[in-house]
């Protein structure tokens, strides 16, 4: 199993152990991060913020992939949050739409991340990966706060465990995918601090509001990421 420390372990009856790491340059200025596991190879795109202890880890929905929905934010993002004393790792799943895998995914993401010095970790799933970066937060004490965009249900059940940390929901009233009204549930179940944001006219892709999403997560994921802040959600 991996070293938890203190922390809760992913599914008990699921094992995955992180051989060794490795970096390469991508064009502009990231990385291609590979980390050879015992259930295969796992990649993803590190931006990497030196010398701060704020990251943010994001995973795209059921068919993977690491640009993430609203015009590609997560890849956006990647960039423009190294400015901000961020780090980032955008998470390609080892096989996509597979919910115990994608979770072992994330969490050996953050076992990698607090390896290299984090310290604060925030979450970010869109749809498919709304509930699984929810079911990762209850696991994993590093995780400082979670928003789930266009998320599902399955994997959020306990949302009512992140509290103390901010869950950040975001929902396209015009979803034909997963209704608005899956947001709403997760809302419920979650405890304080906790919001709800919805665009009207957007949908499950989010590509009507990728301007107003980009906004407001930019200046959200730093705001939770800081030490000093991120405690009123």
């Amino acid at each position: 199993m991996m070293p938890w420390d203190n922390e809760p372990e992913a599914p008990a009856d699921l094992e995955l152990s992180i051989r060794r790491a490795a970096v390469a340059p991508e064009p502009g200025g990231s990385y291609r991060l590979m980390l050879d596991t015992t259930r295969g190879m796992l990649t993803g795109v590190l931006h990497v913020a030196e010398g701060e202890t704020g990251a943010a880890v994001m995973v795209s929905g059921a068919l993977g992939g690491v640009d993430g929905p609203a015009g590609s934010i997560y890849a956006r993002l990647g960039t423009a949050l190294v400015d901000r004393g961020v780090t980032t790792l955008r998470l390609e799943y080892r096989q996509p739409g597979e919910f115990d895998e994608s979770l072992l995914d994330v969490m050996a993401a953050l076992s990698f991340l607090k390896g290299v010095g984090a310290e604060r970790v925030v979450l970010i799933g869109h749809s498919f990966g709304g509930g699984v970066a929810v079911r990762a937060g209850s696991l994993a004490p590093i995780v400082c706060a979670v928003a789930a965009m266009s998320s599902q249900l399955f994997g959020t059940e306990e949302a009512g465990s992140l509290a103390p940390r901010p869950l950040l929901l975001v929902h396209g009233m015009d979803d034909q995918v997963l209704e608005a009204t899956a947001s709403d549930i997760i809302y419920n179940r979650a405890h304080e601090p906790k919001r709800l944001v919805l665009y009207a006219g957007a949908g499950h892709a989010l590509d009507q509001c990728k301007a107003e999403l980009y906004d407001l997560l930019l200046d959200w994921i730093p705001e939770q990421a800081r030490p000093s802040q991120g405690r009123d959600g």
